[in-house]
Protein backbone atom coordinates (compact mmCIF):
# COMPACT_ATOMS: atom_id res chain seq x y z
CA UNK A 1 0.00 0.00 0.00
CA UNK A 2 2.82 2.43 0.97
CA UNK A 3 4.68 1.71 -2.26
CA UNK A 4 1.54 2.36 -4.29
CA UNK A 5 0.96 5.68 -2.54
CA UNK A 6 4.54 6.78 -3.12
CA UNK A 7 4.09 6.09 -6.81
CA UNK A 8 1.06 8.43 -7.10
CA UNK A 9 1.76 11.36 -9.57
CA UNK A 10 -0.30 13.76 -7.45
CA UNK A 11 1.93 13.18 -4.48
CA UNK A 12 4.99 13.85 -6.61
CA UNK A 13 3.43 17.13 -7.81
CA UNK A 14 2.64 18.29 -4.28
CA UNK A 15 6.14 17.46 -3.10
CA UNK A 16 7.68 19.41 -5.98
CA UNK A 17 5.42 22.40 -5.25
CA UNK A 18 6.40 22.41 -1.59
CA UNK A 19 10.08 22.25 -2.57
CA UNK A 20 9.74 25.22 -4.92
CA UNK A 21 7.83 27.22 -2.27
CA UNK A 22 10.53 26.52 0.32
CA UNK A 23 13.30 27.50 -2.08
CA UNK A 24 11.55 30.73 -2.92
CA UNK A 25 11.24 31.53 0.78
CA UNK A 26 14.95 30.93 1.31
CA UNK A 27 16.23 32.73 -1.76
CA UNK A 28 13.80 35.52 -2.43
CA UNK A 29 11.12 35.51 0.20
CA UNK A 30 12.90 38.16 2.28
CA UNK A 31 13.50 40.53 -0.65
CA UNK A 32 12.11 43.97 0.07
CA UNK A 33 9.42 45.27 -2.25
CA UNK A 34 10.58 48.35 -4.15
CA UNK A 35 9.50 51.72 -2.71
CA UNK A 36 6.88 53.53 -4.72
CA UNK A 37 7.23 57.11 -5.87
CA UNK A 38 4.09 58.65 -7.32
CA UNK A 39 4.38 61.96 -9.12
CA UNK A 40 0.78 63.11 -8.95
CA UNK A 41 -0.93 65.33 -11.47
CA UNK A 42 -1.34 67.95 -8.74
CA UNK A 43 2.41 67.93 -8.13
CA UNK A 44 3.14 68.36 -11.84
CA UNK A 45 0.67 71.26 -12.02
CA UNK A 46 2.39 72.84 -9.02
CA UNK A 47 5.78 72.55 -10.74
CA UNK A 48 4.41 74.10 -13.93
CA UNK A 49 2.73 76.94 -12.00
CA UNK A 50 5.95 77.75 -10.12
CA UNK A 51 7.90 77.76 -13.40
CA UNK A 52 5.32 80.07 -14.98
CA UNK A 53 5.44 82.45 -12.00
CA UNK A 54 9.25 82.57 -12.12
CA UNK A 55 9.80 82.82 -15.89
CA UNK A 56 6.48 84.37 -16.98
CA UNK A 57 5.81 81.53 -19.43
CA UNK A 58 4.73 77.92 -19.44
CA UNK A 59 7.46 75.24 -19.40
CA UNK A 60 8.20 73.25 -22.54
CA UNK A 61 7.68 69.49 -22.53
CA UNK A 62 11.42 69.01 -22.08
CA UNK A 63 11.60 71.48 -19.21
CA UNK A 64 8.63 69.84 -17.50
CA UNK A 65 10.24 66.40 -17.88
CA UNK A 66 13.45 67.80 -16.40
CA UNK A 67 11.54 69.10 -13.36
CA UNK A 68 9.81 65.75 -12.90
CA UNK A 69 13.13 63.88 -13.18
CA UNK A 70 14.70 66.26 -10.65
CA UNK A 71 11.78 65.75 -8.26
CA UNK A 72 12.16 61.95 -8.52
CA UNK A 73 15.91 62.22 -7.92
CA UNK A 74 15.34 64.47 -4.90
CA UNK A 75 12.70 62.11 -3.49
CA UNK A 76 14.99 59.09 -3.84
CA UNK A 77 17.97 60.85 -2.24
CA UNK A 78 15.84 62.27 0.60
CA UNK A 79 14.44 58.81 1.38
CA UNK A 80 17.94 57.33 1.34
CA UNK A 81 19.19 60.11 3.62
CA UNK A 82 16.34 59.51 6.08
CA UNK A 83 16.99 55.77 5.99
CA UNK A 84 20.64 56.41 6.86
CA UNK A 85 19.60 58.79 9.66
CA UNK A 86 21.35 61.78 8.10
CA UNK A 87 18.58 64.05 9.41
CA UNK A 88 19.49 63.36 13.02
CA UNK A 89 21.59 65.89 14.95
CA UNK A 90 21.63 68.26 11.97
CA UNK A 91 21.20 71.85 13.15
CA UNK A 92 19.88 73.09 9.80
CA UNK A 93 17.31 70.29 9.50
CA UNK A 94 16.20 70.79 13.11
CA UNK A 95 15.83 74.55 12.59
CA UNK A 96 13.78 74.02 9.44
CA UNK A 97 11.50 71.52 11.16
CA UNK A 98 11.01 73.96 14.02
CA UNK A 99 10.07 76.72 11.56
CA UNK A 100 7.55 74.45 9.88
CA UNK A 101 5.96 73.49 13.20
CA UNK A 102 5.73 77.14 14.23
CA UNK A 103 4.18 77.98 10.86
CA UNK A 104 1.63 75.18 11.13
CA UNK A 105 0.61 76.32 14.61
CA UNK A 106 0.26 79.98 13.59
CA UNK A 107 -3.49 80.32 13.24
CA UNK A 108 -4.94 83.52 11.72
CA UNK A 109 -6.22 85.93 14.35
CA UNK A 110 -8.80 88.68 13.99
CA UNK A 111 -9.33 91.53 16.44
CA UNK A 112 -12.49 93.38 17.34
CA UNK A 113 -12.58 97.15 17.64
CA UNK A 114 -12.61 97.08 21.47
CA UNK A 115 -9.53 94.81 21.45
CA UNK A 116 -7.69 97.20 19.15
CA UNK A 117 -8.73 100.19 21.25
CA UNK A 118 -7.41 98.46 24.38
CA UNK A 119 -4.15 97.57 22.65
CA UNK A 120 -3.67 101.14 21.42
CA UNK A 121 -4.32 102.49 24.91
CA UNK A 122 -1.90 99.98 26.47
CA UNK A 123 0.90 100.76 23.98
CA UNK A 124 0.77 104.52 23.36
CA UNK A 125 4.49 104.95 22.66
CA UNK A 126 4.34 102.55 19.71
CA UNK A 127 1.77 104.62 17.82
CA UNK A 128 2.05 108.22 19.07
CA UNK A 129 3.28 110.72 16.49
CA UNK A 130 6.72 112.16 17.16
CA UNK A 131 7.31 115.77 18.20
CA UNK A 132 8.46 117.95 15.28
CA UNK A 133 10.69 121.02 15.53
CA UNK A 134 12.05 123.69 13.21
CA UNK A 135 14.99 125.79 14.42
CA UNK A 136 18.10 127.83 13.73
CA UNK A 137 21.41 127.04 15.37
CA UNK A 138 24.82 128.63 15.85
CA UNK A 139 27.64 126.18 16.46
CA UNK A 140 30.61 126.52 18.82
CA UNK A 141 33.48 124.08 18.33
CA UNK A 142 34.99 122.93 21.66
CA UNK A 143 38.37 122.31 20.01
CA UNK A 144 38.62 125.92 18.87
CA UNK A 145 37.35 127.60 22.05
CA UNK A 146 38.81 125.31 24.67
CA UNK A 147 38.25 126.47 28.27
CA UNK A 148 36.63 129.76 27.20
CA UNK A 149 33.76 128.10 25.35
CA UNK A 150 31.18 128.86 28.05
CA UNK A 151 32.13 132.57 28.16
CA UNK A 152 32.22 132.77 24.34
CA UNK A 153 28.78 131.16 24.11
CA UNK A 154 27.33 133.63 26.63
CA UNK A 155 28.73 136.62 24.73
CA UNK A 156 27.45 135.28 21.42
CA UNK A 157 24.01 134.63 22.92
CA UNK A 158 23.81 138.20 24.22
CA UNK A 159 24.71 139.49 20.75
CA UNK A 160 22.00 137.37 19.08
CA UNK A 161 19.34 138.49 21.54
CA UNK A 162 20.20 142.19 21.19
CA UNK A 163 20.60 142.22 17.42
CA UNK A 164 17.56 141.04 15.47
CA UNK A 165 19.34 141.61 12.17
CA UNK A 166 22.24 139.28 12.99
CA UNK A 167 22.72 136.48 10.47
CA UNK A 168 23.11 133.16 12.34
CA UNK A 169 24.76 131.58 9.31
CA UNK A 170 27.64 134.06 9.56
CA UNK A 171 28.14 133.60 13.30
CA UNK A 172 29.70 130.79 15.26
CA UNK A 173 32.27 128.34 13.96
CA UNK A 174 32.44 126.88 10.48
CA UNK A 175 30.95 123.39 10.19
CA UNK A 176 28.95 121.18 7.87
CA UNK A 177 25.95 121.39 10.20
CA UNK A 178 22.91 123.21 8.77
CA UNK A 179 22.28 126.69 10.20
CA UNK A 180 18.55 126.29 9.59
CA UNK A 181 16.65 123.02 10.14
CA UNK A 182 13.16 122.75 8.68
CA UNK A 183 10.34 120.97 10.52
CA UNK A 184 11.88 117.63 11.53
CA UNK A 185 10.92 114.88 13.95
CA UNK A 186 12.63 114.86 17.32
CA UNK A 187 13.92 111.33 16.75
CA UNK A 188 15.59 112.39 13.48
CA UNK A 189 17.16 115.43 15.19
CA UNK A 190 18.41 113.23 18.00
CA UNK A 191 19.84 110.73 15.54
CA UNK A 192 21.66 113.42 13.54
CA UNK A 193 22.93 115.73 16.29
CA UNK A 194 23.07 113.41 19.30
CA UNK A 195 23.78 114.67 22.79
CA UNK A 196 20.94 116.54 24.51
CA UNK A 197 20.10 118.88 21.64
CA UNK A 198 16.69 117.37 20.81
CA UNK A 199 15.65 117.43 24.46
CA UNK A 200 16.81 121.03 24.83
CA UNK A 201 14.96 122.12 21.69
CA UNK A 202 11.73 120.60 22.97
CA UNK A 203 12.03 122.66 26.18
CA UNK A 204 13.15 125.88 24.47
CA UNK A 205 10.72 128.84 24.13
CA UNK A 206 9.48 129.71 20.65
CA UNK A 207 11.14 132.56 18.77
CA UNK A 208 13.87 133.24 21.34
CA UNK A 209 17.59 132.51 21.22
CA UNK A 210 18.65 130.23 24.05
CA UNK A 211 21.46 127.90 25.03
CA UNK A 212 24.05 126.71 24.93
CA UNK A 213 22.84 123.13 24.42
CA UNK A 214 25.32 120.30 23.94
CA UNK A 215 25.24 117.89 21.00
CA UNK A 216 27.70 115.19 20.03
CA UNK A 217 29.54 117.85 17.98
CA UNK A 218 29.82 120.65 20.54
CA UNK A 219 27.66 123.52 21.86
CA UNK A 220 24.75 125.20 20.09
CA UNK A 221 22.79 128.39 20.52
CA UNK A 222 19.30 127.75 19.15
CA UNK A 223 16.07 129.52 18.25
CA UNK A 224 13.01 127.32 17.77
CA UNK A 225 10.63 128.67 15.10
CA UNK A 226 8.05 125.88 15.16
CA UNK A 227 7.11 123.19 17.65
CA UNK A 228 4.49 120.52 16.90
CA UNK A 229 4.02 118.27 19.95
CA UNK A 230 3.53 114.58 19.44
CA UNK A 231 0.01 113.22 19.92
CA UNK A 232 -1.85 109.97 20.40
CA UNK A 233 -3.70 109.24 17.14
CA UNK A 234 -7.24 107.92 16.92
CA UNK A 235 -7.72 104.25 16.08
CA UNK A 236 -9.15 105.01 12.64
CA UNK A 237 -5.93 106.87 11.76
CA UNK A 238 -3.61 103.96 12.61
CA UNK A 239 -5.92 100.95 12.46
CA UNK A 240 -3.73 98.91 10.11
CA UNK A 241 -0.63 99.44 12.24
CA UNK A 242 -2.46 98.60 15.46
CA UNK A 243 -4.05 95.49 13.90
CA UNK A 244 -0.65 94.29 12.69
CA UNK A 245 1.03 94.73 16.06
CA UNK A 246 -1.96 93.27 17.93
CA UNK A 247 -1.86 90.23 15.62
CA UNK A 248 1.87 89.74 16.22
CA UNK A 249 1.39 89.93 19.97
CA UNK A 250 -1.63 87.59 19.87
CA UNK A 251 0.17 84.97 17.79
CA UNK A 252 3.16 85.10 20.13
CA UNK A 253 0.84 84.58 23.10
CA UNK A 254 -0.89 81.60 21.42
CA UNK A 255 2.48 80.10 20.53
CA UNK A 256 3.60 80.35 24.15
CA UNK A 257 0.39 78.64 25.28
CA UNK A 258 0.69 75.81 22.75
CA UNK A 259 4.32 75.23 23.60
CA UNK A 260 3.50 75.14 27.31
CA UNK A 261 0.95 72.41 26.56
CA UNK A 262 3.53 70.43 24.59
CA UNK A 263 6.16 70.97 27.26
CA UNK A 264 3.83 69.48 29.87
CA UNK A 265 3.98 66.14 28.03
CA UNK A 266 7.72 65.80 28.58
CA UNK A 267 9.92 65.22 31.58
CA UNK A 268 12.95 67.44 31.10
CA UNK A 269 16.34 66.56 32.56
CA UNK A 270 19.29 68.91 32.10
CA UNK A 271 22.66 67.46 32.97
CA UNK A 272 25.44 69.66 34.32
CA UNK A 273 28.44 69.51 31.98
CA UNK A 274 31.86 68.82 33.42
CA UNK A 275 33.82 72.06 33.61
CA UNK A 276 36.82 72.29 31.31
CA UNK A 277 39.90 70.94 33.01
CA UNK A 278 37.99 69.13 35.77
CA UNK A 279 38.78 65.52 36.34
CA UNK A 280 36.22 62.69 36.38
Amino acid sequence: MLKRVLREPLLHFLALALLIFAANGLLGGNAKAPDEIVVTAAKIEQMAALFDKTWQRSPTAGELKGMIDDYIKEEILVRQALELGLDRDDAIVRRRLRQKMEFLSADPVTATNPELEDYLEANPAAFATDTKLAFEQVFLNPTRHGKTIAEDAAALLANLRSNDTADPASLGDVSLLPAVVQLTSRSAIDQFFGGSLAEGLEKAPLGQWTGPIASSFGLHLVRVSKHEPGRMPKLEDVRDDVAREWGNAKRAELERQRFAELLARYQISVETPTAAGDGP
